[in-house]
């Protein structure tokens, strides 16, 4: 028996088909799906989503949303994601090492929109990174 597993964003379906086991990454951590899961609802942080297809395994990088599990069926719902595949490995280094800057700029600063919105590209950069790694 095997899980269906749909990954929506809201521009596009991502990933559409069948897995054996979907490791999500929650705001409380990763959480492990296997067939018979019971049932639950889950808010996403940015990160990677595994998905595992007998032997192999394959990435998305997600930028936050939720996630719902029920009667074998995973859907997730997300701000933006991308396969793994799709990411360009430099580019993503690249941008990661730029928000990095970015946020080291800030530091010490008080909290502003600035300093958030650069945190938040520092979190999704590193999704981008971890999930090209991952694969």
């Amino acid at each position: 028996m095997t899980l269906t597993l749909r990954v929506l964003a809201p521009d596009q379906s991502v990933f559409d088909g069948t897995a054996d086991e979907v490791i999500l990454p929650s705001i409380s951590g990763q959480v492990g799906i296997l067939t018979g899961h019971v049932s639950l609802l889950t808010a996403l942080d940015s990160g990677v989503l595994r998905v595992r297809e007998g032997s192999t395994w394959s990435s998305i990088a997600l930028m936050g949303g939720f996630a719902e599990v029920e009667a074998n069926e995973v859907t997730v719902l997300v701000n933006a994601a991308e396969l793994a595949s799709s990411i360009d490995p430099v580019a993503a280094e690249k941008a990661f090492e730029a928000a990095q800057l970015a946020v080291a700029a800030l530091d010490g600063q008080p909290a502003s929109p600035a300093k958030v919105k650069a945190q938040q590209t520092l979190s999704q950069a590193k999704a981008r990174v971890a999930a090209v790694r991952a694969n």
